[in-house]
């Protein structure tokens, strides 16, 4: 793959931090440290695409002016697309090469198509036929960037090897219609007719009190489109509330603290792609019904209509709240927690608290435990009564025997 100069490579880096108003702005400083005797060059011809759906197409036509005193013997015109859209064919002069996603740029596609014409000072050329370009199936808020050198601009370095098209040679030719453009790089919207499905997932937590769980919930464009957020567009944010009686000991990435919340982003918002957050909760006491959430904040999202799937319930439920009788019987009170369940608990209230009869009505052990303490009782009375009597007998026997 061919490799750009240390100059370019931080001219690139300049591109990235600064887009295409920075561009403009540079202009300038170039005259000005000695390069005014090159070409000036600039591109234009297409205006913002809107209302386009998946498979249509567009037809892209650069116009290139020389707006300088010198002429460029050879010129260079890039197109750029964001992956929404695609190329239909490539010119054999034109090298495409994928590049990925780097420096807050999105993951695209670029041709850099030669042409070996020389482009006079005060004239105005076009392509003599457009470059097809077509909205995929994740087309939504897209952008084409064209983009005119006097020099090979080099192949990105982030982008895989450059391959030529196999259609037959663009050329460029002498043209007297308008839209020259102002400037060497011209960014184009292309908006497209579709849908992204944002949704959240929850989850259930278990334990008991004092312990670590692990809470793991998840944010998901379920598709068909990407979105990439254009200037001024607010970011969607994941909101996610633990549940009452809970700690965070450990939040997830990409999450603050905020208003008892935690406010949540994510690194991609690809169609199909996702972001799970991860939160270590311990269990500080146990609240009934306790209950959280995972949310998408309330950010205008005109593009997902499906608001059904835009929160979900995290749900606790804590383990000893009566199931296994660890929840009283101790201080006497055992009777109403044994009424939630659990025969275990029913039967130590009865023992504990001698309260058999105001338990009957959580059935079990309780209601069968309770009749069976009065003839135990009684049989015990009479064996008392029975024994007192035989030593009264064996007393009078005693005293008649003779000395």
């Amino acid at each position: 793959m061919p490799t750009s100069s240390p100059a370019r490579r931080t001219f690139r880096s300049s591109v990235a931090a600064l887009g295409a108003a920075g561009l403009v702005a540079l202009a300038p400083v170039s005259a000005a440290h000695g390069e005014e005797n090159t070409p000036d060059l600039v591109v234009g011809g297409m205006a913002p695409v809107s209302g386009l759906r998946p498979g249509d197409g567009i037809d892209v036509t650069a116009t290139v002016a020389n707006k300088g005193t010198v002429t460029a013997e050879k010129v260079w015109v890039a197109y750029s697309v964001t992956r929404g859209l695609d190329f239909a064919e490539m010119p054999s002069n034109c090298r495409v090469q994928h590049v990925r996603p780097y420096d807050e740029m999105p993951e695209r596609w670029t041709a850099v198509c030669a042409f070996e014409q020389a482009v006079e000072p005060g004239a105005v050329y076009t392509t003599d036929r457009p470059l097809r370009v077509t909205a995929l199936d994740r087309a939504l808020n897209d952008e084409l960037r064209l983009r005119v050198e006097s020099a090979y601009p080099g192949a990105d370095e982030n982008g895989s090897d450059p391959v030529a098209g196999t259609a037959p040679p663009v050329k460029l030719v002498v043209t007297e219609a308008g839209g020259v453009g102002s400037a060497r790089i011209v960014d184009v919207p292309v908006t497209t007719v579709n849908t992204a499905d944002y949704q959240v997932t929850g989850t259930a937590l278990r334990g008991s009190v004092a312990d670590t769980v692990t809470m793991t919930v998840k944010f998901t464009n379920a598709g068909p489109a990407w979105v990439w957020p254009r200037e001024g567009d607010k970011a969607v944010r994941v909101v996610i509330t633990p549940p009452a009686g809970t700690s965070v000991v450990k939040r997830g990435t990409f999450c603050r603290a905020e208003d008892g919340a935690y406010v949540c982003g994510m690194r991609s918002l690809y169609e199909g792609s996702g972001e799970t957050y991860t939160f270590d909760l311990r269990i500080d006491r146990r609240v009934p019904d306790a209950k959280g959430s995972i949310a998408l904040s309330t950010e205008a999202r005109p593009f997902d209509p499906d608001k059904a799937n835009d929160q979900a319930d995290i749900t606790l439920d804590v383990a000893g709240d009566g199931s296994d009788g660890s929840a009283g019987g101790s201080d006497g009170t055992g009777g109403s927690s044994g009424s939630t369940g659990g025969s275990d608990g029913g039967s130590s209230s009865a023992v504990a608290g001698g309260t058999a009869n105001s338990g009957t009505t959580s059935g079990g052990n309780l209601a069968e435990t309770g009749p069976s303490v009065l003839p135990t009782a009684g049989m015990a009375a009479a064996a008392v009564a029975v024994g007192a009597g035989m030593l009264l007998i064996q007393r009078r026997r005693r005293a008649q025997l003779p000395d």
